[in-house]
C-alpha cells in the first residue's frame, strides 16, 4: 500500500460521554483494560500504517503520556490545538506534520475495520482530492445520511434526525485525502470539515464514497460505549 500516514482526530470534548468518562478525552475510554485509541491504532498498525499524526486538544497530555512516540510498528507525531479548531481547523492545522500527499483520516473515537488497500484502490481509480468510507445502516437518524450515484460519487446529504426510509448509507469517519484539498479556500482557522468542506463542496470538487459491510462502532453516546466493551471482547479486538 502506497499511503502509509494516518491523522487522527482525537481533539474533542466528549461532553455526550462525560458522564461515564470523566478523567480522560474520549478517545482515552478504558475498553476491557485498554483504551479505545489503541484498538484503533492496532487496526492502523495490521493495514501498514507507519506513521500517525494524533491531533490532540482537551487533556492533550493523557494521550501523549500514554502512547509517547510510537505504538507496535507506527511511529507517532502530535498536533496539539491550543483552542478548539473544530475538524476542519484540526486537519488543516496539522498538514505540517504529515510528510505525504496523501494521508488517512479517522475519527478518534470511532472504529471502522475497512480494507484499507481496497480503500486506497477506489481512491487511486476515481482520480479525486477525497474519498468517504461509507457504512449502510438500518437507522440513520444518529449519524445523518449519504447519497451516491451509480458510479459511487456523492451527490447529497441528509441530516440528523431526518426522516429517511429504510437502510442508508452514513459517514464512517474514515477518509483519504490530499493535502491540496485545503488549497485556496477562505475558512476561518476553526471550522467544521463535514458542514464547511464535505457538505460545501462535493459537487463542484467530486468527491466519492466506498461503500464497506465491516464492524463499525461510534463510542459517543453510552450505550455504544458499553456495547463496545462486549462486542470487542466476542471479536477479541
Amino acid at each position: 500500500m502506497k499511503t502509509t500516514e494516518a491523522l487522527v482526530l482525537a481533539g474533542g470534548f466528549g461532553a455526550r460521554l462525560r458522564q461515564i468518562v470523566s478523567d480522560v478525552p474520549k478517545p482515552m475510554a478504558d475498553i476491557n483494560g485498554k483504551p479505545f485509541l489503541s484498538y484503533l491504532l492496532r487496526r492502523l498498525s495490521l493495514a501498514n500504517i507507519r506513521h500517525v499524526v494524533i491531533s490532540t486538544g482537551y487533556m492533550h497530555e493523557k494521550i501523549e503520556n500514554f502512547f509517547g512516540r510510537s505504538f507496535e510498528n507506527i511511529r507517532i507525531s502530535y498536533s496539539q490545538e491550543t483552542e478548539p479548531l473544530g475538524t476542519g481547523g484540526a486537519i488543516r492545522f496539522a498538514l505540517h506534520k504529515i510528510e505525504s500527499a496523501d494521508f488517512f483520516v479517522l475519527n478518534g473515537d470511532t472504529l471502522f475495520n475497512i480494507n484499507f488497500e481496497r480503500f486506497e484502490n477506489f481512491y487511486s481509480t476515481k482520480g479525486t482530492m477525497l474519498a468517504v468510507a461509507l457504512r449502510k445502516v438500518d437507522e440513520a437518524n444518529r449519524y445523518g445520511s449519504v447519497n451516491i450515484d451509480k458510479s459511487a460519487k456523492i451527490t447529497g446529504f441528509n441530516e440528523k434526525n431526518t426522516a429517511v426510509k429504510g437502510a442508508s448509507l452514513i459517514n464512517g469517519g474514515v477518509y483519504l485525502m490530499n493535502k491540496k484539498l485545503f488549497e485556496n479556500r477562505n475558512l476561518p482557522a476553526a471550522f467544521s470539515f463535514e458542514k464547511d468542506i464535505l457538505e460545501k463542496c462535493y459537487l463542484e470538487d467530486e468527491f466519492f464514497g466506498m461503500t464497506f459491510d465491516s464492524f463499525f462502532i461510534d463510542i459517543g453516546i453510552p450505550e455504544d460505549y458499553a456495547r463496545a466493551q462486549k462486542e470487542f471482547s466476542e471479536l477479541n479486538f
